[in-house]
């Protein structure tokens, strides 16, 4: 699936859309990559997933603690995320950035991590953890469009391409 962000409310509407599609796996967590470059809003993506799931905290980025959990409400008017009877319980946040390699996650409990199917984690730059993740997780490629505007393409500048693909 492909979206085109044309502001932060464009990409507030597209995280709530891939809540309503997404499909937690059966054992262990519900995992979701967030590639990108620096500033084509990873960050923003997950506020907004966190936002949509109920967190009143506020949510930052985790680049120098690394990852963050939050307890998702399990009444309403914000209930956890139910898709196939499956409810989340925790929402984790990592940022894989200034990890050096996978072995670093043994520190932060990455097996009871994943290993939970209450849990539903998104990472910032999944590819420095790769050999990590399993082969089927969720994919949002988030990227820049054209600086100048484009009228022939329908671009303008800030604009953001998210390509989503389903574990």
């Amino acid at each position: 699936m492909q979206k085109i962000s044309k502001s932060t409310k464009h990409t507030e509407k597209i995280a709530k859309e891939f809540l309503t599609k997404l499909n937690p796996k059966k054992t262990g967590a519900t995992i979701v990559g967030l590639y990108g470059e620096l500033g084509t809003g990873k960050t923003t993506f997950a506020q907004f997933i966190a936002k949509e799931l109920g967190i009143k905290n506020k949510v930052n980025s985790p680049t120098f603690v690394i990852i963050k959990s939050y307890l998702l409400p399990q009444t309403p008017p914000n209930p956890p995320l139910v898709r196939g009877g499956q409810k989340f319980k925790h929402l984790y946040h990592i940022d894989a950035y200034r990890l050096k390699n996978e072995k670093e996650l043994e520190h932060l409990g990455w097996d009871e991590i994943i290993g939970n199917r209450e849990h539903l984690v998104f990472i910032e730059w999944p590819e420095k953890i790769i050999k990590a993740l399993p082969k089927k997780h969720h994919q949002i490629h988030i990227s820049h469009l054209p600086r100048r505007s484009n009228a022939k393409a329908g671009t303008k500048e800030g604009y953001r391409e998210f390509k989503i693909k389903k574990a």
